[in-house]
């Protein structure tokens, strides 16, 4: 493994942990500000879909931490035990991004349907970009034409997916503190601030997914490119 090899390991990885670190922060941090409206979680989702004419979405709740997303196959929005139930500015502000994102579904956002049209040549390109390496240790075919041209490829479509996502979840986090606002389930400008904290450092993780995928496939692309070995 080479210098550029490691240095795409070890500070993705570190990237990631920083954001996921933050996220969990700002959350944690914004869990003990209630929100002066005493709106539950599930109650502004609710409110939301209301004035926004969606009745056909149903809001469900699930035991696990910062697991909410919204299902567009089978219209579920699915909150975690401390949204669901909780009236913090961390609560509301996740509630109304998932809700957010079943307004792009009803108004037809194109990106987020370009998200939903991509998922299964993202979940291929996953397990390719999982089992590959392993078979390339295996048979020694680590550093071959064509095994770094499927890995190229693969991290490639990964990264494609991880820069459709970034303006869904902008836009959705936008969508959230405009209807927030509009609705009165966030009051004071103090409230939308800590809003938006939370709002800010979930989108960080997608943005880390995607420096991370645009790294990998350059690991594998710039050996093809320069004629070179990853171990040279």
């Amino acid at each position: 493994m080479n210098l550029f090899s490691l240095f795409v390991f070890f500070g993705t990885m570190a990237l990631a942990a920083l954001a996921q670190m933050y996220v969990k922060s700002m959350f944690h941090k914004y869990s003990r500000v209630s929100g002066s409206s005493g709106s539950t979680g599930a109650e502004a989702a609710a409110e939301i879909l209301r004035r926004n004419g969606i009745h056909n979405v149903g809001i469900f709740e699930h035991q696990g931490f910062l697991g909410d997303h919204y299902d567009p196959r089978h219209k579920r929005l699915v909150l975690s035990s401390d949204v669901y139930h909780g009236r913090s500015l961390s609560a509301l502000g996740v509630a109304a991004h998932e809700a957010g994102h079943a307004i792009q579904h009803k108004n037809a956002y194109f990106p987020l349907h370009l998200r939903m049209a991509a998922v299964g040549a993202t979940q291929f390109a996953s397990q390719v970009v999982m089992w590959l390496p392993l078979l390339g240790m295996a048979s020694g075919i680590g550093t071959s034409t064509f095994w770094l041209m499927l890995m190229a490829l693969g991290w490639g479509v990964i990264m494609a997916f991880n820069l459709v996502t970034l303006p869904v979840e902008y836009d959705a986090s936008r969508r959230a503190k405009e209807m927030l606002a509009r609705l009165g389930l966030v009051r004071t400008a103090e409230e939308g601030v800590g809003v938006a904290r939370v709002l800010n450092a979930a989108a960080l993780t997608y943005v880390a997914a995607f420096i991370t995928s645009l790294a990998y496939m350059l690991m594998y692309l710039l050996p093809l490119l320069t004629g070179r070995s990853r171990n040279d």
